[in-house]
This record gives C-alpha cells, sequence and structure tokens, in this order.
C-alpha cells in the first residue's frame, strides 16, 4: 500500500522530466510528509497533451455527496480496479501518474512499535506511481482527486509489506497514460525486484505533521538495533 510520501524535485524539474505543461497552482516543494487529503503532483495526458496538476490525494466517486461521503479511498488494488464501481471507469479512461522522491512503510517490533521505513529507488531517480482520478463537486467547487494503484508486493518488498505502489518505468508511461492505445493492463504487476530499497528512518514521521529532510534520513536505533532490518511482524 502507500499511506504517506515525499517528493522533493522542484516543479519545473517535474515538468521537465515528465514532459508536461505545469500547472501554476503545484503544491509546494519539498515535502518531505505527503499524508492523504493533501493535494499531490499529477501527471495525465490528453487533447493538450501531458500536464502537471495539482490533485486531492483521496478518490471521491462521483456518488459522494460531500469528501467525507465514504471510505477515504487512497489506494486502489490492481487486482480489482477494472471491477470496483469506483475504480473501473477511471481504469479505462483516467489513468495518471503520480510523482514522488519515495514512500513510507511501517513494520512493527517485538514490543508492537511502529518502525517507520523509507522507500526510495535505488538509483536515486524520482519514482512514478500509477494512478487513476476522478473530477468531484459541483460546478463552482469543482475538484480533481486520486488514488495510487498498488500490487502485492515482490519478494523484496514483501520484508516490509505485504503491498507496493504500481511504480512504472519511463518506458511504460505511454501506454499508462493513454498514448499508445489499449494495453495497461499488462503494466500492473510487482515491479522488478532490483528497483527499490529502504532503510529505517526516525519515528518522529509516525506523525502527520512532522516535516523536514531529517525524515527520510537513514536512523540507527542503538537502544532497538534488531529492528533496524525488516522483522516478521508487518502492519
Amino acid at each position: 500500500m502507500c499511506g504517506r510520501f515525499a517528493i522533493t524535485l522542484p516543479n519545473d524539474a517535474m515538468a521537465q522530466l515528465f514532459a508536461a505543461q505545469p500547472s501554476n497552482a503545484l503544491p509546494a516543494v519539498p515535502n518531505f510528509n505527503v499524508c492523504p487529503t493533501n493535494q499531490v503532483h499529477v501527471v495525465r495526458s490528453g487533447e493538450m497533451g501531458r500536464q502537471l496538476l495539482p490533485m486531492r490525494w483521496g478518490f471521491l466517486p462521483h456518488w459522494y455527496k460531500a469528501e467525507n461521503g465514504g471510505p477515504l479511498l487512497i489506494n486502489a488494488r490492481a487486482e480489482t480496479l477494472a471491477e470496483k464501481p469506483a475504480f473501473r471507469a477511471a481504469c479505462r479512461e483516467r489513468r495518471c501518474l503520480l510523482v514522488a522522491t519515495g514512500f513510507y512503510e511501517w513494520t512493527k517490533s517485538a514490543q508492537d512499535t511502529r518502525l517507520p521505513w523509507y522507500i526510495h529507488r535505488r538509483d536515486g531517480a524520482p519514482i512514478a506511481f500509477a494512478g487513476v482520478w476522478q473530477d468531484w463537486g459541483p460546478a463552482e467547487a469543482r475538484q480533481s482527486t486520486c488514488a495510487v494503484v498498488t500490487t502485492s508486493a515482490n519478494s523484496h518488498m514483501s520484508k516490509i509489506h505485504h503491498r507496493m505502489p504500481l511504480i512504472l518505468e519511463p518506458n511504460d508511461w505511454p501506454l499508462w497514460l493513454g498514448e499508445q492505445g489499449k494495453g495497461a493492463a499488462r503494466l500492473m504487476r510487482p515491479g522488478a525486484e532490483e528497483v527499490l530499497d529502504y532503510h529505517r528512518v526516525d519515528p518522529m514521521v509516525n506523525s502527520n505533521r512532522a516535516q523536514g529532510p531529517e525524515l527520510i534520513e537513514p536512523f540507527e536505533d542503538g537502544a532497538d538495533a534488531g529492528n533496524n532490518r525488516p522483522g516478521d511482524a508487518l502492519i
């Protein structure tokens, strides 16, 4: 799954990387603790080409009467994406990419303490999460919303969690964005083992109010040294 992430790439660099026209209302960066319902950086493609836009992280189906009108849909399972009423139309017509530098996941210690981990690409490149999006609300208060598509974890990531975001490589972006016709379903599989790495980070990130570059720096807990490797207890 994906419940929190970081984005440190400047907006103009994001636009250049994805060959997208940037909105004038993009969220401020860096943000080392992006949380559900925050505005996030999203790439989508349409008649005007690719655009880099802000969207609410938390997909709102058209039948929700209010933002809290149902479950908070920040993730969408790849295995049921084409079947779930909330996502099936978006799966066909409204796919997007969410931009991140890395994301957080948690395990539990033998003492039931939440242990945060920061997951990032081994090559240091930005991450492109596969996503789906939906416009929601009356015309005068219309907003774009999105969710991250997730898959079962590969064996490397399963030491941290049994789910992981669907991470797409640059060669796959055009197909996912609908620029190369049909066939995006074949991209919905766990990523290659060698793409991601992870390290323990300071428990301060357990608070959704925490900020600062120290949130993603490696953390060594001398009093709990055995927990600086993934354990068997997963959240």
